[in-house]
């Protein structure tokens, strides 16, 4: 592209702006000229025809053109430029209450200009404030098109984006990439005939489509933007399993012995999916499944039979948690069920001694211990793997993707298995999560009892200190959860430090413990091992409990705040309680006044107890971003389409994506340059 502008040595981005500009156009995702083609506008102004001002409305932004009469600087208060504009029908006041002299000069009495803004009604009639003005020299006619308003930043104004994308759309070919008989099939508009329209309708435009984004050239742009999601996807997904991987077909030694064992029987969701994480352990490719599953669906001990079928072919396992609390959990269980059957495990944490840490390494480095569990210290240099053969990774969202790749580079790849209790949504495993595969355990084991959730403000507080004394004295466990550990003068909620002290001075007959991120990882156990075993009665914590705490006699959780906390959040802390026979309680704490979104949020979490319909509502309110943590890489967030509202359009481009890869090779890779350029070639772990 051309030179917006030089800078003072004369330097221009290689795409042909200053550097300052190129910094600003990078801020809006903007890394290549190409792309402005695919910028499109917000909204849109109508410049096309003129308004008399006798007929301006009050409200919607119309274009008035008149003749100042009368211009004066006046201080009411403040100073402000204030001028008449006449058009033969009528008079219009324009007021500027932040202005420059450049503006005094140029709206000087005699000169004729254009007004596009939205008018008020002053002391002495219509007047705008702050409209958009051009001062008009000679013969200026209108435009033929809507005028577009871009999504932009701070120090680039509308005119200089829309300049840049004029000179795009006039530079890089609007070439078609989707096959004719595709576009027929799908009803969809030719690409060049979208984005042109989407750029500058026609002043006939029906608004109400292009602004909802449901006309005909937003459904093709947004068919477009999946379909290129589809297409990297599918790419990965062939390119990871040309690579290879040992076999690890299962023996049925360990396996069998581990579930002979079990005091329960899987269920039937549990044996479909070790039996699909079997299968997939057994092909001479790695492995990339996703296994979810509700809070308390019984993820482990499939995750144990994986394990297991590793070890029967002579590999180790690496298990990876996101938080101490969890990764000690998977020790102790998997230790328990493990032990009796001679698979060693090692233990890797950040808090262990220096020699403890250092026995450890060595019999994972010697191959003497089968199984590693940890956190991300599993994946730091110096842990070193005889024959990493599987990597499981718990709660995998939390992890970034270079942290799951250096876990998976331990080994010549390995398997993964990755683990998730907050519920993906259909149509987010449909498109961000289209190159894995993915094993859902969609039902509860007997003998979990459904949790009541209950809605209570803070002021009936009593209450629930009753309730929770009273369900202690009758042999029950319980749950007090904060959101902060210490005093915050800006949110000033309740902590888990000051609750700690109110609790134990309001029950002195109680056994209260306390649990916090910021403990002792040693503390922290000794804590969770004293209330599993019954010896703490009440648990004051904060959300470090969300995840992997397992304590059946637990039938009762208090959450403090609960409107300051996101729906995953409060549907994994409610999984804690509900583990045993006892009936289950989770009590929602909030402080009034609630926010319209709080409101919303306390209501799905009170009516839907299925973890799925909660990510879905979930997904509805917050977009995909926050589900998705870290996991992009190359991929980027969906701009124009909407994961619910174009369902049709991603289960179309989900069905087409392998048609086009195989029989029109071509148009895919231009389809992908299109629209991620290099970004789909980055890896994806």
């Amino acid at each position: 592209m051309k030179a917006e502008g030089a800078t003072r040595n004369g330097d221009l981005d290689p795409w042909g702006v200053p550097p300052a500009v190129a910094a600003r156009l990078k801020k809006l995702g903007l890394h290549a000229p190409a792309e402005l083609v695919l910028h499109l506008p917000l909204r849109y102004e109508d410049e096309t025809r003129l308004t008399p001002i006798r007929e301006v409305p009050l409200g919607p932004s119309v274009l008035v053109e008149g003749t100042i009469a009368d211009a004066q600087v006046q201080y009411r208060g403040r100073r402000m430029l204030v001028c008449q504009v006449e058009d033969g029908s009528g008079t219009l006041v324009m007021r500027f209450l932040n202005f420059y002299p450049s503006q005094v000069k140029a709206y000087a009495p005699g000169a004729r200009v254009r007004l596009f803004g939205e008018a008020r009604l002053g002391l002495f009639g219509p007047e705008m404030v702050h409209p958009r003005v051009r001062v008009l020299r000679g013969e200026t006619p209108l435009p033929e098109t809507l005028t577009p308003v871009y999504p932009t930043t701070a120090g680039l104004s509308q005119d200089a984006l829309r300049r840049l994308v004029e000179r795009a759309l006039a530079e890089f070919p609007l070439t078609e990439s989707l096959p004719a008989e595709l576009r027929a099939r799908l009803k969809l508009p030719g690409f060049r005939e979208s984005v042109l329209h989407l750029h500058n309708p026609p002043p006939k435009a029906k608004l109400e489509l292009l602004e909802g984004r449901s006309h005909p050239a937003w459904r093709r742009i947004k068919f477009d933007e999946l379909l290129a999601q589809q297409l990297s996807m599918r790419l990965h997904y062939q390119r990871r399993r040309a690579r290879a991987a040992p076999a690890l077909p299962p023996h049925h030694g360990l396996t069998r012995a581990l579930l002979d064992r079990l005091l329960f029987p899987l269920t039937r969701a549990q044996r479909r999916a070790y039996g699909e994480i079997s299968r997939d352990l057994s092909e001479s490719h790695p492995m990339q499944r996703l296994l979810q599953g509700d809070v308390g669906s019984g993820k482990t001990i499939v995750a144990a039979l994986a394990a297991l079928q590793a070890a029967e072919n002579g590999c180790q396992c690496a298990i990876m948690a996101p938080t101490e609390i969890l990764a000690e959990q998977h020790h102790l269980k998997f230790s328990a069920w493990f032990a009796p059957l001679d698979v060693p495990i090692a233990w890797i944490a950040g808090g262990l001694r220096k020699k403890e840490r250092e026995a450890a390494l060595k019999r994972v480095a010697s191959g003497e211990a089968t199984v590693a569990i940890g956190t991300h210290a599993l994946f730091q240099e110096e842990v070193k793997f005889r024959n990493l053969g599987l990597a499981i990774i718990d709660e995998q969202h939390r992890f970034g993707v270079h942290q799951r790749l250096a876990l998976r580079q331990k080994g010549d790849s390995p398997h993964q298995l990755m683990m998730s209790a907050t519920p993906i949504p259909r149509t987010l495993s449909m498109s961000y999560y289209a190159d894995l595969d993915v094993s859902v355990i969609d039902e509860m084991p007997p003998g979990r009892t459904p949790v009541t959730t209950k809605l209570i403000a803070d002021s009936r507080r009593d209450e629930v200190i009753a309730r929770v004394r009273d369900a202690c004295v009758a042999g029950r466990q319980a749950y007090w959860v904060c959101p902060l550990i210490e005093d915050s003068e800006a949110l000033q909620l309740k902590t888990a430090l000051a609750t700690f002290d109110t609790v134990r001075q309001t029950f002195p007959d109680l056994r209260v413990g306390l649990v916090h991120g910021r403990l002792p990882s040693e503390e922290k156990a000794a804590v969770m091992g004293r209330f599993k075993a019954g010896e703490i009665q009440l648990l004051v914590a904060t959300t470090v409990i969300e995840v992997g705490v397992d304590v059946p006699n637990a039938s009762l959780m208090v959450i403090e705040h609960a409107e300051r906390m996101g729906l995953a959040q409060l549907h994994q802390l409610r999984g804690r309680v509900g583990r045993g026979a006892e009936a289950s309680a989770c009590i929602l704490m909030y402080a009034n006044p609630l926010s319209d979104a709080a409101r919303e949020r306390l209501k799905i979490i009170f009516e839907n107890s299925d973890g799925f319909e909660v990510a879905r509502r979930d997904l509805m309110l917050r977009g995909p971003g926050e589900f998705l943590g870290a996991r992009q890489s190359g991929v980027p967030l969906l701009r124009f389409a909407d994961l619910e509202a174009d369902r049709d359009l991603l289960e179309a481009a989900r069905e087409v994506a392998a048609q086009i890869l195989e029989r029109h090779p071509e148009a895919a890779r231009a389809h992908l340059e299109r629209w991620l350029g290099e970004r789909h070639r980055l890896l994806r772990v």
